[in-house]
């Protein structure tokens, strides 16, 4: 089989195409022919070495999203079958046409919807719901989500007006973007680079971290809170949050789905539900073959996609 690994950190250039030999599934796994993967910020972070995962042994294997054909189960799976056709989380490896996935994580995809539909939908819009959920906004409630037109914020954005929040602002690092967010619902737009992100807000869902953390912190009005799922890390000023009253809280995906796990099934239900309804669209920005992962991942990096940008193996 091929994969994409780097044997050294730093930007797509590192990316290489390489044969392989079949992984084998092992206890709880299963051998999945990939049909579509979805490129991420963190993977993106990851290559270059930078946030979680910086410093990993050389050659790295990326890890992420993939959808496609089950066609092997490790020892004691039940639940799936060989055929089935499905998404899931993929710690390493997912850069390749056959990947192994936890079958716990595993998803069946709908009958008619397409591979590349089901990884630019499901493992995003979990993040966007789980934020949500975990962040509560109320109907008179503003809503800011930063990396606004990301694979992940876009249906943020979506997802947000959906369950009534009164106003959503969509942050952004090109005002290029505006349009389309404005037509996917958004209330105000609003880049990186303002003095000032307007009016503070009572919630904010931050999936970019970094620098821009004591800004989206800043953001809130007082009382207000943050919900962190980025992988760029960043600092705050404590004084920040006593003299605000604001509070922060990280979200990571495995703890959510392991401890929260009839909400994580009602969230996969609900996006599928939405999604085939046609009230929530996953976008897809580029589809590109695996060959070109160092293009997908150059797109993520110059923050030009708007939606999901998916690799077909």
């Amino acid at each position: 089989m091929r994969r994409v690994r780097y044997h050294a950190y730093g930007g797509p250039e590192v990316l290489r195409l390489e044969e392989a030999a079949d992984p084998t599934p092992g206890p709880g796994e299963l051998l999945v022919r990939t049909e579509a993967i979805g490129v991420t910020l963190p993977s993106v972070r990851r290559v270059r070495g930078d946030g979680k995962g910086g410093g990993d042994p050389l050659p790295g294997v990326i890890g992420g999203e993939i959808a496609g054909e089950v066609i092997a189960l490790g020892p004691d799976v039940t639940d799936v079958a060989v055929g089935d056709r499905i998404t899931s989380l993929t710690f390493t490896g997912s850069y390749s046409d056959l990947a192994l996935a936890p079958a716990a994580l595993a998803s069946r995809i709908p009958d008619g919807a397409s591979a590349v539909q089901a990884v630019a939908l499901v493992r995003s819009g979990h993040v966007a719901l789980a934020a949500l959920s975990t962040a509560a906004p109320s109907p008179t409630e503003s809503v800011l989500i930063t990396g606004a037109a990301s694979g992940t914020g876009h249906l943020a954005v979506q997802l947000a007006k959906l369950q009534g929040v009164s106003r959503v602002v969509a942050a952004v690092s090109s005002p290029a973007k505006a349009e389309f967010l404005y037509g996917l619902g958004a209330d105000d737009v609003v880049t990186y680079d303002r003095e000032s992100w307007g009016e503070p807000v009572d919630v904010v869902l931050d999936g970019v971290g970094g620098d821009l953390l004591p800004r989206a912190l800043a953001a809130l009005a007082p009382g207000g809170r943050l919900v962190f799922f980025g992988s760029g890390g960043g600092t705050v000023p404590a004084y920040e949050l006593l003299a605000g009253a604001k509070t922060i809280t990280g979200l990571t995906m495995r703890r959510f789905a392991s401890v929260h796990r009839a909400r994580y099934a009602q969230h996969r239900a609900q996006l599928w539900e939405l999604a085939t309804a046609g009230r929530l669209r996953a976008v897809v920005h580029a589809e590109l073959p695996l060959a070109d992962a160092a293009k997908a991942h150059a797109i993520i990096e110059a923050r030009a996609n708007l939606g999901k940008v998916v690799l077909r193996p």
